[in-house]
């Protein structure tokens, strides 16, 4: 069954995310994880349901209209607060006190600000879900080899996003009152990735306070939450290049 899905073949960029180099500062108070504004969403639907392959649908048929789903949402929700996201505000891509750089086809590594990352994820992913040798519509054409490998580099970029979001835009969010939709993507989100393993714990770990929080009422725990939970201390600070 070809499930209906908005949409050249090339590798995305590489990522990588390491210490900044600078001392860390003391943690500030998260906003974003305080209970009046967690408990905030826009539905109560159960998304450990909604993430589990159906029965008849392919595996990569599901992954290629959840990703692409994914991906036109937290477009959409960077969009309310790009104008936030600045080259002057946020000078690098960071999450708490990693930096992400971004690396180009050709390995080069390259430091830019949060805007314009953000601007690499989302250009190169708009080039693959929308080509058709990647991300098929037409009934009987098929997925690359590489399909799995591409939605997990993917799914990583789009977590991201995401996690600087909350990190540097919260207030932002908040403000325009859409803190409840940001919730509500997050957890059907972490909960579709840990589903399929799409994104290695230890990249995630980084956001494990607020995922404990917003999926443990969403049987996200069975699936690795707890794990990553102990080291979040210290990855908050120290993220290996990957």
């Amino acid at each position: 069954m070809r499930l209906k899905r908005n949409g050249s073949y090339t590798l995305i960029g590489k990522s990588k995310g390491k210490p900044n180099g600078k001392k860390p500062a003391p943690e500030e108070k998260k906003l974003y994880l305080e209970p009046e504004y967690t408990k905030s969403r826009i539905t109560d639907f159960e998304f450990k349901e909604l993430v589990m392959l159906p029965r008849e649908i392919d595996l990569n048929e599901w992954l290629a209209s959840n990703t692409t789903t994914f991906f036109h949402h937290i477009n959409l929700q960077y969009s309310t607060i790009s104008e936030f996201c600045t080259g002057e505000s946020c000078q690098t891509m960071a999450v708490c006190n990693t930096q992400y750089y971004w690396y180009d086809e050709r390995g080069k590594k390259i430091k830019c600000t949060a805007p314009q990352y953000v601007d690499f994820v989302m250009s190169s992913v708009q080039k693959l879900v929308t080509d058709e040798d990647v991300f098929p519509t037409k009934y009987g054409k098929e997925f690359p080899n590489s399909f799995e490998s591409l939605v997990k580099k993917i799914c990583k970029y789009l977590f991201h996003v995401l996690a600087h979001i909350y990190s540097s835009h919260f207030k932002e969010t908040l403000a325009l009152e859409l803190h409840g939709h940001l919730n509500t993507l997050y957890t059907h989100f972490i909960l579709f990735i840990r589903e399929f393993n799409l994104v290695d714990l230890k990249e995630t770990t980084i956001m494990d306070d607020l995922t404990e929080v917003l999926c443990s009422s969403s049987g996200s725990s069975s699936n690795g939450s707890g794990n990553g939970s102990s080291n979040s201390a210290g990855a908050q600070n120290h993220v290996k290049e990957r």
